[in-house]
């Protein structure tokens, strides 16, 4: 298997599961049952990141302010090692975000969690993200038909 798709898949994992609500998370983790254990390398530590922005996505970046964030490290009895970091300070979330990563570095747990776990947080990520542009879209404003309408 190619290192590529692999840091891929890894790389999408961890966003889809550093954006997931914690409530839901953590329920599709028990839903998983029985999963290796693992030790806490680095317990949850919560601290600030500093955000960027870019006017309209292409501008020079900006300092946009900080966010809180948590991170944790653990490593499986079999090596492997996860790394979470998500927004906001769920300890429990960062944790099991990490253990996740571990496990996802595990042939026989791929399919596992990519079925269970994060196609479920991606596609509810997807539909609250239609939703929000569907809202957004309810505002719009067409300024040049405004701008017809008056004779200009």
């Amino acid at each position: 298997m190619s290192s590529i798709p692999t840091i891929a898949r890894r790389q999408r994992w961890l966003s889809v599961l550093a954006k997931a609500p914690a409530a839901r998370l953590a329920s599709l983790w028990q839903t998983l049952g029985s999963t290796p254990s693992y030790t806490v390398l680095r317990r949850p530590e919560i601290g600030l990141v500093m955000v960027q922005g870019r006017i309209s996505g292409t501008g020079a970046p900006f300092c946009a302010g900080e966010m809180t964030v948590t991170r944790a490290a653990v490593r499986l009895d079999s090596g492997e090692m996860g790394f979470g970091y998500v927004r906001g300070r769920d300890a429990r979330q960062a944790e099991i975000v990490a253990a996740i990563d571990a496990l996802g570095q595990r042939a026989d747990w791929v399919e596992t969690l990519e079925a269970a776990i994060v196609t479920p947080l991606a596609h509810e990520a997807e539909a609250r993200h239609r939703l929000i542009a569907a809202r957004a879209a309810a505002t719009r404003v067409d300024f040049f038909t405004v701008a017809r309408e008056a004779g200009a």
